[in-house]
């Protein structure tokens, strides 16, 4: 992402083909339409060249990017709706995906959290998460088998919610 914030445009096709299918099973999954999730899916990319002078590189960016995505099908969401469109996701459903930012624990509080994790767990999250890796290429590097780092990434991430709701009790958020 740095990269590309410095306007290489290799950097954007590597961005792209190594997170597109992910974003768009994210969005079609919620979506329930090819053609809509399509549309989102275009301008989410669309959107990720516009702000991508707003990315902070302290922040992960896989989820910096389904942040984006998220909110632009929200909007899409929004959009179609005060246009009378036919209604493919509900509103309780939108409420779900449209929580606040402000609301998730800090970034701060998010790295203190992953400090908490093992260094093979931190290593697996990243693996996975940052680089795009599949679990059979995160137990090549990891030395150990697909079905192991499969469950190392499992227990982190069980790990993680635990503790986010740990962290989101003492803030008095449920």
């Amino acid at each position: 992402m740095l990269a590309y914030i410095n306007d290489d445009m290799e950097a954007f096709e590597v961005l792209y083909g190594r997170h597109r299918s992910r974003v768009f099973g994210f969005l079609l999954s919620r979506l329930k339409n090819h053609s809509e999730a399509e549309d989102v899916f275009q301008a989410v990319f669309a959107k990720l060249h516009r702000k991508r002078h707003q990315y902070k590189p302290e922040i992960p960016f896989l989820p910096w990017l389904f942040i984006l995505a998220r909110n632009t099908m929200i909007d899409h969401v929004r959009k179609r709706d005060a246009e009378g469109k036919h209604v493919t996701i509900s509103e309780a459903a939108i409420e779900n995906y449209a929580a606040p930012i402000s609301d998730a624990p800090s970034i701060d509080v998010a790295i203190a959290e992953l400090s908490r994790l093992s260094e093979s767990q931190r290593q697996a999250l990243e693996l996975r998460f940052n680089q795009g890796l599949t679990f059979a290429e995160i137990a090549e590097q990891m030395q150990t088998s697909a079905d192991n780092s499969r469950q190392i990434i499992s227990r982190a991430i069980r790990k993680l919610r635990s503790l986010m709701v740990g962290t989101e009790r003492r803030h008095g958020k449920n």
